[in-house]
């Protein structure tokens, strides 16, 4: 988005070139130093900058976040905590949000939710080392970097609520993700991130909050009383982003633990993704492009070629399947019809194989044909031929011996003189 008139064009030793997004704590703009490096800044509402007690909260979190430790999280680059209106840059991280990447694409696989979960838990692990709780945890402060998911927009402010929440000295948040001892007051602690860690897996699972969508005062009733609705998340990841989703902050599992399991399951899930599971029908909710592609191609169903074929490509058959929902979802519904064996029809046999074998086998009778022919004309040649000489010798012999001819004359017989008596 381009500055507004209204926008500064530098702050700090950093021009401004646009902005990144706005909210109940400030605006967001992309800048960069003299060296080129850009930065993600984000500059203080005027309202809270008059808030002492606003500034000074500001100066703490500031504090916890320069401690944080590793590249799970944008790095703090500069912060001035005693201008006018206080800002703070970190470090710009290309790549789209987790929200804008599901809101795209559609619900992820269950491989790829449980990979970004265990480098988040990771992330999550040294943040609470540092002594920091985000408070505000869900899928638009999570980018995905080339390098991995990186964690944005540190609950370092407290506001009068002015988009989320309408209690005074309540953390900025959204109604869908807040743990129950944030609705109720209580004190926040890492097991705050963790529910909040649990409805994101969910929203990247399943496209939507475990709490549906309302307004603010449902939403937060939904999230202290009642349980969360898990359809469309996996089986594989349904039971621990349940354990996170727990309403007392001490039955939710810790975060190293969560990414000890959340590596098991990526593993486990990118082993079997050769083999694919049919689409789960989500009812309402969104679905998007990529997964409705993923749907219409499993819709059909690739056959081998008929046997005898020379060649060919396989080709495409049958009537699309019906997706079958998995356990717990689509509870009460009932299952389509399944087809037995014996009523199912004949695979169709192509056309192509049966003239080609017609046309092989009227072939090979043809020469045959012609062989015999060849044979037949061969030997009728040759006996005529013999006939013909026989007669013709026998034609020419009584002539030649009228004249004397034919034949050599019977030598007359000598008989051998003998002496006379």
């Amino acid at each position: 988005m381009r500055l507004r008139r209204e926008d500064p064009r530098v702050v700090g030793s950093f021009r401004l070139h646009r902005r990144l997004g706005a909210g109940g704590m400030g605006v967001v703009y992309l800048g960069a130093d003299k060296r080129g490096q850009r930065v993600a800044l984000k500059v203080i509402r005027p309202e809270l900058a008059e808030d002492q007690e606003f500034r000074q909260r500001f100066a703490r979190e500031v504090s916890a976040a320069r401690r944080i430790r590793g590249g799970c999280t944008a790095r703090l680059v500069a912060a001035d905590l005693d201008a006018d209106r206080p800002w703070f840059a970190t470090q710009y991280v290309p790549g789209p949000s987790l929200y804008d990447k599901v809101s795209a694409e559609g619900p992820l696989p269950a491989a790829e939710v449980a990979a970004i979960g265990a480098a988040l838990a990771e992330g999550l692990v040294a943040v609470h080392d540092a002594g920091v709780v985000h408070r505000d945890l869900k899928p638009s402060n999570i980018l995905l970097s080339p390098k991995g998911p990186r964690i944005i927009d540190f609950g370092i402010a407290w506001s009068t609520g002015a988009t989320t929440l309408t209690h005074v000295g309540t953390a900025v948040g959204s109604p869908g993700f807040l743990a129950p001892e944030q609705v109720r007051g209580a004190a926040v602690t890492p097991a705050t991130d963790v529910f909040a860690f649990g409805a994101t897996l969910c929203y990247a699972a399943a496209a939507d909050s475990p709490f549906g969508q309302g307004g603010s005062e449902v939403m937060l009733y939904r999230v202290v009383h009642e349980e969360p609705d898990l359809r469309g998340v996996p089986d594989s990841l349904a039971p621990l982003v349940h354990a996170c989703l727990a309403k007392e902050p001490q039955d939710r599992p810790s975060t190293a633990r969560l990414a000890e399991r959340l590596s098991e399951i990526a593993a486990r899930e990118a082993r079997g993704l050769a083999l694919p599971k049919a689409p789960v029908p989500r009812g309402e909710r969104p679905v998007g492009r990529r997964a409705q592609e993923y749907a219409e191609q499993r819709t059909e169903r690739r056959v081998a070629p008929t046997e005898g074929a020379s060649g060919g490509t396989p080709v495409r058959t049958g009537t699309p399947r019906t997706p079958v929902p998995r356990s717990g979802a689509g509870r009460g519904a009932a299952r389509p019809p399944q087809r037995t064996p014996a009523s199912r029809p004949p695979a169709p046999q192509r056309p192509s194989t049966v003239r080609g074998g017609q046309a092989a086998r009227r072939t090979a009778k043809r020469r045959d044909r012609g062989l015999l022919r060849q044979r037949l004309i061969v030997f009728v040649t040759v006996t005529l031929l013999v006939a013909l000489g026989i007669a013709m010798a026998q034609g020419c012999e009584g002539p030649a011996r009228s004249l004397g001819v034919v034949g050599s004359p019977t030598p007359p017989t000598v008989r051998p003189a003998t002496a006379a008596p």
